[in-house]
């Protein structure tokens, strides 16, 4: 990119939220879903806070082609049902009908699978291995399914899976592995896994980062901006279901379906306190959500300019203060005091009211956990590792055995253990 192009590709992101992605390069461009163009004469529009794609068929085809298709972000929203700020990005209007929906698609197993490895190479890894250890890192390594890329050198790939398991996408991300910070300079180190392989026409629907713990239904679930605060924040607080949406904008009605009667707590970055109370109202209809103020009541100016977040704060503790918690010990904590941090919190998971349990029917999950098993053109016969503390040794005995017990005590709240071991031996597989 010549250096005339790269200033006004970043003159115009200061302007606007929402850009064409700058041309970088034929990896940049892609097919036009409209006129079907071999070459790539199809730029998409991304939201220049994150650099990550509004939507495959947000874009503008090349003017040379003929083809003059332009679906703005505006319209996108608009026929989505998605509030936008009219300030954010010019309006155009639409020249094609976009309303044929595509089929979803999902990321080859083999290539998730593939990239569960090399994480002594990944910086952020690094990062978590020398702010809580081996095991504390292992553990939330296995939960996440945190990844590795070799796009960028130490770069890690967060997983979007939904409830079955499909891998929506994964977003390849650089950071600091000394301080955990995102590397931004000389540029934003964000992708995509679908748009490094080059998959044209990958047809992306994200679901929330960390959706496939939502098999629990024991804990009520927490939702923070970024992959690497739900991470942070699960180690901390296990008492909540972490997940991410991956922008402040990205809280929408689409990615929040999953969550239908259950109860939310909301934690906003500093400075979006406002627009998820506003958007937590629009999408109560869903389930029970609460928007947490800690941030917003007890930052400093100089942190809201930052734009910190749940993460930020939670660093400044030892691991170990959440398990006991001493009100007299290490009395100089600032900006917020330890004991005050950890009872708003616990408040909030007090008031979140969780579901219970006692009445609800698990027998449309274990009659979907059967088809699977039975379905499996044979278990493997060696040992797996379902987590740090558990090995199965004969899975087709362990599948027997579970499944006859979650059908003698279904819906008990006792027995949800097992249909939780299910589901991540099922994700294993």
């Amino acid at each position: 990119m010549c250096y005339t192009c790269y200033t006004y590709n970043r003159n115009e992101m200061n302007q606007h939220k929402y850009i064409l992605e700058p041309y970088n390069g034929m990896n940049t461009r892609y097919r036009c879903p409209v006129c079907q163009k071999r070459d790539k004469t199809f730029a998409l529009y991304i939201d220049s806070e994150t650099g990550e794609h509004i939507h495959s068929a947000a874009g503008r085809c090349n003017r040379e082609s003929k083809c003059e298709y332009h679906y703005t972000p505006k319209q996108y929203f608009t026929d989505n049902d998605i509030p936008f700020d009219a300030s954010q990005s010019k309006a155009y209007k639409p020249r094609h009908d976009t309303s044929r929906q595509m089929p979803v698609s999902f990321i080859p197993v083999e290539i998730f699978k593939s990239s569960l490895k090399e994480h002594e190479s990944n910086y952020f890894v690094k990062f978590l291995i020398d702010s809580f250890g081996v095991d504390a890192t292992s553990k939330v390594v296995s939960r996440y399914f945190i990844a590795t890329s070799k796009h960028w050198r130490g770069a890690t790939v967060f997983w979007q899976i939904d409830t079955q398991g499909k891998i929506r996408t994964g977003k390849i991300m650089l950071y600091n592995a000394a301080t955990g910070k995102r590397v931004k300079e000389p540029f934003n180190h964000i992708s995509w896994v679908h748009k490094v392989l080059e998959m044209p026409e990958f047809e992306l629907k994200q679901c929330l980062f960390g959706e496939h713990l939502l098999i629990d239904k024991s804990k009520p679930v927490a939702i923070v901006e970024s992959e690497k605060t739900a991470i942070i924040a699960s180690i901390y607080l296990p008492q909540f279901i972490w997940v991410a949406v991956g922008s402040i904008s990205n809280l929408n009605a689409e990615k929040c379906q999953i969550l239908k009667g259950r109860s939310v707590v909301l934690f906003p970055d500093l400075n979006g306190f406002a627009k998820w109370s506003t958007r937590a109202k629009e999408l109560s209809h869903l389930a029970t959500f609460i928007v947490s103020n800690l941030l917003e009541k007890n930052a400093s100016e100089s942190e809201r300019k930052q734009g910190l977040d749940i993460a930020d704060y939670l660093l400044k503790f030892d691991l170990t203060d959440f398990v006991s918690v001493a009100p007299e010990s290490n009395e100089n904590v600032q900006p917020l005091a330890k004991v005050e941090l950890i009872e708003s919190i616990e408040k909030a998971v007090i008031s979140s009211k969780p579901i219970k349990l006692k009445s609800e029917s698990w027998i449309k999950e274990i009659t979907e956990l059967e088809e699977y098993f039975s379905n499996s053109n044979g278990l493997p016969k060696e040992q797996i590792r379902l987590s740090e503390s558990e090995v199965i040794l004969n899975i087709s005995k362990f599948v027997e055995n579970h499944l006859s017990i979650v059908k003698s005590n279904d819906g008990k709240r006792t027995f949800l253990p097992y249909l939780d071991r299910l589901n991540a031996l099922r994700m294993r597989l």
